[in-house]
Formats: C-alpha cells, structure tokens, sequence
C-alpha cells in the first residue's frame, strides 16, 4: 500500500512537470522563476521520501524489494532530470529579464498569475486619468459668477394628466397652441397626447399643415381641424393627396374640397373606397341624380364621415311613421340634408306638433322643410301666440295666410311686428304665462 501511494504521488508530479514545460512560454520570467522553485521543492521532497522508504523496505525481505527499489531508482533520476532541466530554464530566463533576480519568492500553492501581477492596458490608464483631472470636487468652492453661468437643462415630467406640463418643452405642442388648438380636448382622449409628443413639428406637423393649405383651407380653419382629428398628422401624405384627388375626379370643385375638409375634419382620414362606397349609398337610397348627390354632400359633408344608421333610421322614419312619399323625402333631403342625422326625439317632435297640432298637411311640410330643422320650444310659443291672437293660419288658399318658413326663421322683433301685428312686451308677457 505504501508503495502504491507513493507511486500515485510522483505520477502526479510528473504531470504537473509537463503541464509546467508546455505553459513555459506563456509565462512571465518572474512566473517561470516561481514555476522552477516549487518545481525544485518537489522533486527535493520527492527524494527525501524515496531515501526514507528505501530505508524502510531495506529492514524487510531483499530479495522482494529489489525490483521496487531498481524502479525508484529510476524515478529518482528523472526527477532529477527533471530540475535540472527547470534550473537551466530558470537561469536562461534570468539572463533575459531587466534586472537581476536576488530573491526567491515565497511558496504559493497556485500556480494562476493574480490581478496585481498583470499590468493594465495603457489605454486604460490614461482614460482613468483623464477623468480623474475633470472629475471636479462636489464640496469645492466656486464664485457667485459661475454659479450664476451654470445652466440647468429643463426637465420634462414623466408622466403627467394634462399637456400643459409639456407645452414649454415641446416645441410641436408650442406651435399647435399657437394655431389654435384646443389641447384641454386632445387630452381627454386616449394615446392622442402621447402621439403628440412624440411628434416632430417640422418632420411631421409642417408638411400636413402645408399640404391643408395648399388645398385651399383656411389658417383659421387649421386649428379646428387638428382638435377634432390629430390623427391627421400622422397620414401618408400621399393617402392624403388620392383622397383628395377622388374628390376632384367626381366633379368636386377645390373650393368644395377645401370647403368640405374644413367643415368635416374626418373626412381625409377615410380612404378612397369608402368615400366611394358613401356617394354610391346616398345616390341608390334617396334615388337621387349625380348632381344632387354631390350637393347634398357639399352641404353636409359629415355624410360622408359619420355613421349611416341614423340615417337609416330616419329615413324609415320619414317613411312609415310621418307618412311622406319617396319624391316627398327627395325634396326634405336635398332642401336640408341635416334631416337626415337630426335626432329622432326632435324631429318626431317637431313633426307630431305641426301636423297634428297646427294642421299643416304632408305637402305644405315638403314645400317648407325648413319647419323640420327649427326650434320645437320657439314653434311652439309662436303658434301658441298666433293663436291667442286669432292669426294661426297656415293654408295658402284662405286669408291672412302665414308662411311656415316666415314663422320658423324670423327674428322676434319681425316676427311680432309682420305676423302677429303686436309688440314685442307683449310677446315677451305672453311667453311668461306659459
């Protein structure tokens, strides 16, 4: 057993030799100094031990030791060999250094260079000592001057419930406040301050405010059109020109165009086959020609933008409810297009009092569609005065006949001097007993 430790030992060492002898060239002088000396140390303890089992096996049988002790013999000599290889190697290396090597350094068991043997890069030196000169002193003294010259950049909140906290750093939101914008509505709606923000004004916002005018819109108009539609600023502007384009190609005037653009902020935000769709869907319901499907969308352009079940609905409801015939509607629509996407409440209101309570038939309504789109509280207080006074008549046929459109659209002042032939306190009388 003695003998098989031993040998698992100087295997060991001799390993550690050859890893030794190929790492050699990859070594400092002073590593390969400190490599020959635990080398040497070994190979001297290694000795001290095959004398001291010699000695050992020398008491037993010797005839059974003697091929043990030929093999340490030989393994002595090449650990011999060995350090006497490592001491030239040591030597030649002692030669080629700076200067001469007097001391031996003391045994580490690691054979691993540590970080302060390495040398740092001289890059790396001479930046760290860049920013050591500029580095200033936090507690260093400075004159009321350069305090004064000293320069804060402005912070920009990171999060904030209202674009006002951004308008002083943001220059495409100082320029929008400028056209008149209405930012205290663009902020209620979702991700439309955040998409603001990361807008640049001259990258983004000037090239679609220069193309609005080129159009023919107004720069009084710039500002009401980016508060209803932002999204605006972010469209191709080539999407922008086919719409436009369409238009024209459906005998659109540009003064139209820029007319219905600025009436309809949405209306460039919707792409060709849908404008096209919605001309095709008003032309086939109302049974209109092509001329009058473009003036009641010039008039109303919203038509093109907004929802079509309103208008669905009223058409039905013009239909089977009020009891108007289809050349009837053509003639409400094309008069004031706005029936069309007017409440259902109101105009069921409006139309229940004038033809069950004023008695005006279908065909006078048709004749004065204005009646549909008026007041119901000022219909009412007038009639209800006319006829107080015995002056509520509507029938063209009879005497002091009194015009349907006259008595929605005039003035009180008019109205009472003209059509009830009183003055205007006792109208204002009359409406407080009501």
């Amino acid at each position: 057993m003695p003998e098989m430790f031993i040998l698992s030992i100087m295997s060991m060492f001799s390993a550690c030799a050859m890893l030794c002898l190929r790492c050699r060239g990859l070594l400092s002088p002073k590593n390969s100094t400190h490599l020959h000396y635990v080398h040497v140390q070994h190979s001297v303890t290694v000795g001290k031990s095959t004398r001291i089992s010699n000695r050992f096996l020398s008491r037993g049988n010797h005839t059974a030791a003697q091929p043990r002790l030929n093999w340490k013999r030989q393994t002595s000599c090449y650990y011999d060999y060995t350090a006497k290889y490592l001491t030239t190697e040591a030597k030649e290396s002692k030669h080629t250094d700076e200067g001469p090597r007097t001391d031996i350094p003391e045994y580490k068991p690691a054979l691993v260079p540590t970080i302060d043997a390495l040398p740092l890069p001289q890059s790396q030196i001479s930046v760290e000592g860049l920013d050591a000169d500029e580095k200033l002193s936090a507690l260093e003294e400075i004159s009321d001057e350069e305090a004064v010259g000293i320069s804060i950049p402005p912070s920009i909140p990171p999060a904030s419930v209202s674009l006002q906290d951004y308008v002083d750093q943001s220059e495409t939101l100082t320029k929008l406040v400028q056209l008149g914008v209405s930012l205290w509505k663009l902020e209620r709606r979702p991700n439309v301050g955040s998409m603001l923000l990361r807008l640049d004004f001259n990258r983004d916002v000037a090239p679609c405010l220069l193309f609005l005018k080129e159009i023919g819109v107004e720069d009084s108009r710039l500002g009401y059109i980016i508060s209803h539609n932002p999204f605006i600023l972010s469209e191709n502007l080539e999407n922008l020109q086919a719409r436009v384009n369409y238009l024209t190609s459906r005998k659109f005037s540009s003064e139209t165009v820029a007319s219905m653009v600025s009436r309809a902020p949405y209306l460039l935000s919707f792409s060709v086959k849908r404008l096209d769709n919605r001309l095709g869907f008003f032309q086939q319901q109302l049974k209109l020609s092509a001329s009058n499907t473009r003036n009641v969308v010039a008039r109303l352009p919203r038509l093109l933008c907004g929802s079509l079940e309103p208008v669905k609905e009223n058409l039905k409801v013009c239909e089977i409810e009020f009891g108007f015939k289809q050349n009837e509607i053509q003639h409400i629509v094309i008069a004031i297009p706005k029936v069309l996407t007017a409440s259902k409440k109101k105009l069921t209101q409006i139309f229940d009092f004038v033809h069950n309570t004023m008695k005006v038939p279908h065909h006078l309504i048709t004749k004065f569609p204005q009646v549909l789109n008026s007041k119901f509280l000022r219909l009412r207080e007038r009639h209800l005065f006319l006829e107080y006074l015995g002056k509520a008549q509507y029938d063209p046929d009879l005497p002091s006949y009194i015009s349907l459109d006259r008595l929605a659209s005039l003035p009180d002042e008019i109205f009472c001097t003209e059509l009830a032939m009183a003055t205007l306190e006792d109208f204002y009388l009359f409406q407080k007993t009501l």
